[in-house]
Protein backbone atom coordinates (compact mmCIF):
# COMPACT_ATOMS: atom_id res chain seq x y z
CA UNK A 1 0.00 0.00 0.00
CA UNK A 2 1.04 3.49 -1.09
CA UNK A 3 2.13 5.75 2.03
CA UNK A 4 -0.33 8.98 2.16
CA UNK A 5 2.58 11.17 2.80
CA UNK A 6 6.36 10.36 2.36
CA UNK A 7 9.56 12.21 2.93
CA UNK A 8 12.80 11.45 1.18
CA UNK A 9 15.91 12.03 2.04
CA UNK A 10 14.44 15.67 2.80
CA UNK A 11 16.92 18.16 4.52
CA UNK A 12 16.71 22.13 5.38
CA UNK A 13 19.64 24.16 5.56
CA UNK A 14 18.89 28.13 6.11
CA UNK A 15 21.56 30.45 4.27
CA UNK A 16 23.66 32.32 5.33
CA UNK A 17 27.06 33.27 6.78
CA UNK A 18 27.18 30.37 8.50
CA UNK A 19 24.45 28.49 6.90
CA UNK A 20 22.10 26.81 9.58
CA UNK A 21 21.37 22.55 9.36
CA UNK A 22 17.94 22.92 10.93
CA UNK A 23 16.79 19.32 9.52
CA UNK A 24 17.30 16.02 8.23
CA UNK A 25 18.00 13.81 6.48
CA UNK A 26 14.67 12.44 7.19
CA UNK A 27 12.86 9.70 5.97
CA UNK A 28 9.40 9.25 6.78
CA UNK A 29 6.27 7.51 5.34
CA UNK A 30 2.60 7.64 7.05
CA UNK A 31 -0.22 5.50 6.38
CA UNK A 32 -3.57 7.10 5.38
CA UNK A 33 -5.49 7.75 8.77
CA UNK A 34 -2.42 7.39 11.24
CA UNK A 35 -2.04 9.68 14.26
CA UNK A 36 1.84 10.17 14.32
CA UNK A 37 3.46 12.70 17.11
CA UNK A 38 6.82 13.75 16.90
CA UNK A 39 8.68 14.99 19.71
CA UNK A 40 12.39 16.51 20.24
CA UNK A 41 14.46 18.85 21.98
CA UNK A 42 13.87 22.84 21.77
CA UNK A 43 15.15 24.11 18.08
CA UNK A 44 15.83 20.56 17.10
CA UNK A 45 13.31 21.46 13.58
CA UNK A 46 10.14 20.06 14.28
CA UNK A 47 8.51 23.20 13.13
CA UNK A 48 10.27 23.14 10.42
CA UNK A 49 9.48 19.98 9.38
CA UNK A 50 6.04 20.68 9.61
CA UNK A 51 6.66 23.83 7.51
CA UNK A 52 8.29 21.92 4.64
CA UNK A 53 5.37 19.28 4.76
CA UNK A 54 2.74 21.37 4.59
CA UNK A 55 4.50 23.21 1.29
CA UNK A 56 5.09 26.43 3.69
CA UNK A 57 8.82 25.99 2.71
CA UNK A 58 10.79 23.93 -0.06
CA UNK A 59 13.06 20.94 1.33
CA UNK A 60 16.96 21.90 0.45
CA UNK A 61 17.20 18.40 -0.79
CA UNK A 62 14.99 15.20 -0.65
CA UNK A 63 11.48 15.04 -2.05
CA UNK A 64 7.80 15.49 -0.40
CA UNK A 65 4.80 13.06 -1.65
CA UNK A 66 1.57 13.66 -0.55
CA UNK A 67 -1.48 11.76 -2.16
CA UNK A 68 0.99 10.51 -5.33
CA UNK A 69 2.01 14.55 -5.69
CA UNK A 70 4.74 16.64 -4.91
CA UNK A 71 4.67 19.15 -1.97
CA UNK A 72 7.14 21.66 -2.74
CA UNK A 73 7.06 25.48 -1.47
CA UNK A 74 2.99 25.26 -1.90
CA UNK A 75 0.16 24.34 0.32
CA UNK A 76 -1.85 21.89 -1.65
CA UNK A 77 -5.39 21.13 -1.22
CA UNK A 78 -6.30 18.59 1.32
CA UNK A 79 -3.83 19.54 3.80
CA UNK A 80 -4.65 21.84 6.70
CA UNK A 81 -2.96 23.19 9.63
CA UNK A 82 -3.28 24.19 12.98
CA UNK A 83 -0.15 26.02 14.86
CA UNK A 84 0.14 27.09 18.50
CA UNK A 85 -0.56 30.65 18.42
CA UNK A 86 -4.50 31.75 18.81
CA UNK A 87 -5.32 32.31 14.84
CA UNK A 88 -8.98 33.09 15.47
CA UNK A 89 -9.78 36.92 14.26
CA UNK A 90 -11.11 39.05 17.68
CA UNK A 91 -13.45 40.65 15.42
CA UNK A 92 -15.51 38.27 14.03
CA UNK A 93 -18.06 35.83 16.16
CA UNK A 94 -17.13 31.98 16.54
CA UNK A 95 -19.71 31.23 14.05
CA UNK A 96 -17.90 33.40 11.21
CA UNK A 97 -14.58 32.53 12.31
CA UNK A 98 -15.32 29.22 11.17
CA UNK A 99 -17.02 30.45 8.35
CA UNK A 100 -14.12 31.99 7.13
CA UNK A 101 -12.09 29.69 4.71
CA UNK A 102 -15.51 28.32 3.44
CA UNK A 103 -16.19 31.71 2.55
CA UNK A 104 -13.10 32.51 1.01
CA UNK A 105 -13.14 29.36 -1.30
CA UNK A 106 -16.89 30.56 -2.51
CA UNK A 107 -18.96 27.99 -0.73
CA UNK A 108 -22.80 28.99 -0.70
CA UNK A 109 -24.17 30.39 2.35
CA UNK A 110 -26.68 27.28 2.52
CA UNK A 111 -23.39 25.04 2.43
CA UNK A 112 -21.17 26.96 4.99
CA UNK A 113 -24.46 26.81 7.34
CA UNK A 114 -23.98 23.04 7.13
CA UNK A 115 -20.70 23.02 7.54
CA UNK A 116 -20.57 25.31 10.50
CA UNK A 117 -23.52 23.69 12.41
CA UNK A 118 -21.70 20.97 12.18
CA UNK A 119 -18.46 21.97 13.52
CA UNK A 120 -19.91 23.95 15.75
CA UNK A 121 -21.74 20.77 17.39
CA UNK A 122 -19.34 18.59 16.87
CA UNK A 123 -16.25 20.80 18.95
CA UNK A 124 -18.70 21.58 21.56
CA UNK A 125 -19.51 24.93 21.03
CA UNK A 126 -22.95 25.21 20.47
CA UNK A 127 -23.80 28.04 23.06
CA UNK A 128 -20.71 30.33 22.27
CA UNK A 129 -21.41 30.79 18.35
CA UNK A 130 -22.11 34.33 18.67
CA UNK A 131 -19.72 34.86 20.59
CA UNK A 132 -16.28 36.50 20.21
CA UNK A 133 -12.88 35.02 20.72
CA UNK A 134 -11.93 37.81 24.12
CA UNK A 135 -15.13 36.10 25.48
CA UNK A 136 -13.15 32.28 25.34
CA UNK A 137 -10.98 30.42 26.92
CA UNK A 138 -8.00 29.38 25.71
CA UNK A 139 -9.09 26.20 24.92
CA UNK A 140 -12.29 27.01 23.36
CA UNK A 141 -9.97 29.46 21.05
CA UNK A 142 -8.27 26.38 20.34
CA UNK A 143 -11.47 24.95 19.33
CA UNK A 144 -12.20 27.29 17.29
CA UNK A 145 -9.27 27.19 15.27
CA UNK A 146 -9.36 23.15 14.99
CA UNK A 147 -13.10 23.67 13.49
CA UNK A 148 -11.80 26.38 10.83
CA UNK A 149 -9.44 23.96 9.76
CA UNK A 150 -12.24 20.89 10.07
CA UNK A 151 -14.97 22.17 7.81
CA UNK A 152 -12.39 22.50 4.89
CA UNK A 153 -12.42 18.59 5.28
CA UNK A 154 -8.28 18.66 4.92
CA UNK A 155 -7.06 14.38 4.48
CA UNK A 156 -3.84 15.42 6.00
CA UNK A 157 -4.01 17.45 9.79
CA UNK A 158 -0.74 19.25 10.35
CA UNK A 159 -1.05 20.59 14.33
CA UNK A 160 1.47 22.33 15.90
CA UNK A 161 1.71 22.64 19.53
CA UNK A 162 -1.75 23.08 19.17
CA UNK A 163 -2.26 22.90 23.51
CA UNK A 164 1.00 24.73 24.35
CA UNK A 165 -0.72 27.35 26.06
CA UNK A 166 -2.84 25.37 28.14
CA UNK A 167 -2.80 23.90 31.73
CA UNK A 168 -1.93 20.36 32.11
CA UNK A 169 -5.32 18.94 32.97
CA UNK A 170 -6.76 20.83 29.91
CA UNK A 171 -4.67 19.31 27.81
CA UNK A 172 -5.37 16.07 28.58
CA UNK A 173 -9.39 16.93 27.93
CA UNK A 174 -8.38 18.63 24.35
CA UNK A 175 -6.48 15.53 23.54
CA UNK A 176 -10.12 13.53 24.27
CA UNK A 177 -11.05 15.77 21.66
CA UNK A 178 -8.41 15.86 19.24
CA UNK A 179 -8.95 11.83 19.01
CA UNK A 180 -12.66 11.97 18.81
CA UNK A 181 -12.05 14.34 15.64
CA UNK A 182 -9.64 12.09 14.03
CA UNK A 183 -11.64 9.20 14.90
CA UNK A 184 -14.88 10.79 13.19
CA UNK A 185 -12.77 12.50 10.08
CA UNK A 186 -10.34 9.47 9.62
CA UNK A 187 -8.04 12.02 7.98
CA UNK A 188 -3.96 11.56 9.07
CA UNK A 189 -2.88 13.51 12.16
CA UNK A 190 0.73 15.07 12.27
CA UNK A 191 1.43 16.61 15.88
CA UNK A 192 4.78 18.23 16.98
CA UNK A 193 4.56 18.15 20.53
CA UNK A 194 7.09 19.05 23.88
CA UNK A 195 4.90 17.10 25.52
CA UNK A 196 5.67 13.51 26.11
CA UNK A 197 2.45 12.43 27.43
CA UNK A 198 0.59 13.97 25.39
CA UNK A 199 2.70 12.41 22.41
CA UNK A 200 2.39 8.74 24.13
CA UNK A 201 -1.44 9.26 24.59
CA UNK A 202 -2.29 10.41 20.87
CA UNK A 203 -0.82 9.08 18.67
CA UNK A 204 0.20 5.47 16.71
CA UNK A 205 3.59 5.95 16.54
CA UNK A 206 6.00 8.39 18.16
CA UNK A 207 9.11 10.00 15.99
CA UNK A 208 11.89 10.80 18.39
CA UNK A 209 13.98 13.52 16.61
CA UNK A 210 17.74 14.57 17.35
CA UNK A 211 19.31 17.90 18.31
CA UNK A 212 19.49 20.09 15.41
CA UNK A 213 19.97 18.86 12.57
CA UNK A 214 16.77 17.13 13.02
CA UNK A 215 16.73 13.67 12.25
CA UNK A 216 14.58 10.51 13.91
CA UNK A 217 16.83 8.67 16.37
CA UNK A 218 13.65 6.23 16.74
CA UNK A 219 9.90 5.72 15.94
CA UNK A 220 8.31 3.95 18.22
CA UNK A 221 4.44 2.24 18.10
CA UNK A 222 2.47 2.73 20.91
CA UNK A 223 -0.15 -0.13 19.95
CA UNK A 224 -2.80 1.84 21.35
CA UNK A 225 -6.44 0.93 20.31
CA UNK A 226 -8.06 3.21 17.87
CA UNK A 227 -10.86 3.73 20.91
CA UNK A 228 -8.43 5.41 23.54
CA UNK A 229 -8.78 8.26 25.56
CA UNK A 230 -6.84 10.04 28.14
CA UNK A 231 -7.53 7.16 30.96
CA UNK A 232 -4.69 4.98 29.35
CA UNK A 233 -2.18 8.04 30.98
CA UNK A 234 -2.57 5.90 34.66
CA UNK A 235 -1.94 2.40 33.01
CA UNK A 236 1.65 1.06 33.16
CA UNK A 237 2.13 0.87 29.14
CA UNK A 238 1.40 4.62 29.37
CA UNK A 239 4.75 5.12 32.07
CA UNK A 240 6.48 2.43 30.01
CA UNK A 241 6.13 4.15 26.71
CA UNK A 242 6.98 7.66 28.21
CA UNK A 243 9.77 6.17 30.08
CA UNK A 244 11.47 4.91 26.94
CA UNK A 245 10.56 8.28 24.92
CA UNK A 246 12.45 10.66 27.42
CA UNK A 247 15.56 7.85 27.78
CA UNK A 248 15.69 8.79 23.83
CA UNK A 249 15.04 12.47 24.18
CA UNK A 250 17.15 12.92 27.16
CA UNK A 251 20.57 13.10 25.77
CA UNK A 252 19.61 15.38 23.05
CA UNK A 253 18.37 17.80 25.13
CA UNK A 254 21.44 18.07 27.18
CA UNK A 255 23.45 18.08 23.79
CA UNK A 256 20.67 21.14 22.71
CA UNK A 257 20.97 23.13 26.09
CA UNK A 258 25.10 23.37 25.46
CA UNK A 259 24.54 24.52 22.17
CA UNK A 260 22.16 27.44 23.06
Amino acid sequence: MKPHVALRGVTRVYPGKTPVYALGPIDLALERGEFFAVVGPSGCGKSTLLDVMAGLASPTAGEIVFEDRPVNGDVPPGIGVVFQEDASFPWLTVHDNIAFGLRQAGASEAEVARQVGYAIEFMGLKDFARAYPAQLSGGMRQRVCIARTLVLKPRLILLDEPFGALDQQTRLLMGDELLRLWRETGATILLITHALDEATMLADRVGVMSARPGRFLDVIATDWPRTRDSTIVASESFGRLTSRIWTLLRGESIRALGRA
